[in-house]
């Protein structure tokens, strides 16, 4: 499973670097639908297309850390709940802003107006709230960049707060795991004849 979750990360972190996205003709806001099946920290699946939240890496499955109680943790699991109930607590909006066709894969930002309450008429954008609670990360390009700068600035606040997943030493950070796998494949296999 974890070899799967790396997999659909390297394709993502290598769409979201900006060949393979086409910008959607028919741009709209939406709500995430009751329907979605909600596939990792960072996506859902409705009606055969699968919709990431543009700039924003989940946990990967298949990673673990270790929790205050000494007991091993799915780290994809963890962004993959706090996704759910931030999507349910808010009842965000979504924007298709880049599509991958050939993967039927859609790019969005989600942001939430807060009803009630002291922030009452404030936007929550979703990828934000994930990363800042610590529960996701900034989605790097395969140069090391970020795709949406912002969100790093939010990873920075979480991780030096240890809010969420930071607050355990032994957390695998995903953009680390991406990015030597990354660095691995590009590398000619040992023993290769040089050119």
């Amino acid at each position: 499973m974890r070899g799967t979750s790396l997999a659909a990360a390297l394709t993502a972190l290598s769409l979201a670097d900006g060949a393979a996205l086409a910008q959607s003709a028919s741009s709209r806001w939406f709500p995430v639908p009751d329907t979605a099946v909600y596939q990792t920290g960072d996506s859902w699946s409705d009606g055969g297309t699968t919709f990431r939240l543009y700039g924003v890496q989940s946990c990967l499955r298949g990673t673990s850390f270790t929790n205050t109680h000494g007991v091993r943790r799915d780290c994809g699991e963890a962004s993959l709940a706090m996704l759910i109930a931030l999507i349910r607590d808010l009842r965000p909006q979504c924007y298709d802003a880049a599509e991958a066709r050939q993967t039927r894969t859609m790019f969005v930002f989600c942001v939430a107006t807060r009803m009630e309450g002291a922030g009452k008429g404030s936007r929550i954008d979703l990828g934000t709230a994930l990363i800042a609670t610590g529960f996701a990360f900034a989605a790097l390009k395969p140069d090391g960049a970020p795709v949406h700068a912002p969100y790093l600035e939010a990873q920075a606040l979480a991780r030096s707060t240890r809010a969420g997943l930071w607050a355990f030493p032994d957390l695998p950070d995903p953009n680390a795991i991406i990015l030597r796998a990354l660095r691995q494949e590009s590398l000619p296999p040992p023993n290769a004849p040089a050119p």
